[in-house]
């Protein structure tokens, strides 16, 4: 706000009265120091408004994640880590929308996939498995120097929705999918880590396989093994 100019002289010396000059003095001050001070509260109000908007739109991406993978039948352990969600707010979020849906979501119990020979027992999970990381690959889940410290630093809200897509779309290009989303997020821990687990190239085609971290020999993907078998 722009103060008013001083007031006219009154007397004919045209020298100000002392009390005029001194009461405006005081008026223009109160008029510049409460301008200051409005804006600065109006400044707190919106930094307080951003903080608000900030910490709301984290929270709803929180619940948003975790309600996506309720629906994939993660265990509670699991969404705790991705989300930071307490498990009791994890059991009502699931009796909230999804414990009288029309389609029931099973909820399991116990500990969470930890065997990660489960992912080269059979061709067709090695296969699967393959296909897979290679969507976890692709939405930047595997880093290029796995260590325990990436696998610590993996579970986050981006990266648990890039994770969620990814398995969505292994489902869609697999409609018989034999892994599911509790082992595919292990799976994405072991290639974070990489101390059991790694990306690899077939040894015929060069197409990505998970390979153990010291292979004993070569290995040939699902489709290079079948044409061996029949050659």
């Amino acid at each position: 706000m722009v103060p008013a100019g001083p007031p006219e002289a009154t007397d004919e010396s045209g020298i100000f009265d002392p009390l005029k000059d001194g009461l405006y003095f005081f008026e223009n001050y109160l008029t510049i120091r409460t301008g200051h001070v409005r804006q600065k509260i109006t400044q707190q109000g919106k930094s307080a408004m951003r903080i608000s908007e900030d910490r709301y739109d984290r929270d709803r991406q929180r619940l948003d994640l975790a309600l996506r993978f309720l629906t994939h039948e993660a265990r509670t352990q699991t969404i705790r880590v991705w989300t930071g969600l307490s498990d009791d707010r994890i059991r009502k979020l699931y009796r909230s929308y999804l414990g009288r849906a029309a389609c029931y979501v099973p909820r399991h119990r116990g500990k969470s996939p930890h065997q990660a020979a489960y992912f080269t027992r059979s061709l067709r999970i090695q296969q699967e498995t393959a296909v897979l990381a290679s969507f976890f690959a692709l939405g930047g889940l595997v880093p290029a120097e796995p260590s325990p410290a990436a696998a610590a630093a993996l579970p986050d809200i981006a990266r648990g929705d890039s994770l969620c897509t990814a398995f969505e779309t292994y489902t869609i290009m697999v409609p018989t999918a034999a892994i599911s989303f509790e082992y595919g997020v292990f799976l994405a821990n072991c290639l974070a880590r990489g101390d059991q687990l790694r990306l690899g190239r077939c040894c015929e085609c060069g197409g990505i396989i998970v390979v153990e971290r010291f292979p004993v020999r070569e290995k040939r993907c699902h489709h290079c093994s079948v044409a061996a078998q029949r050659g």
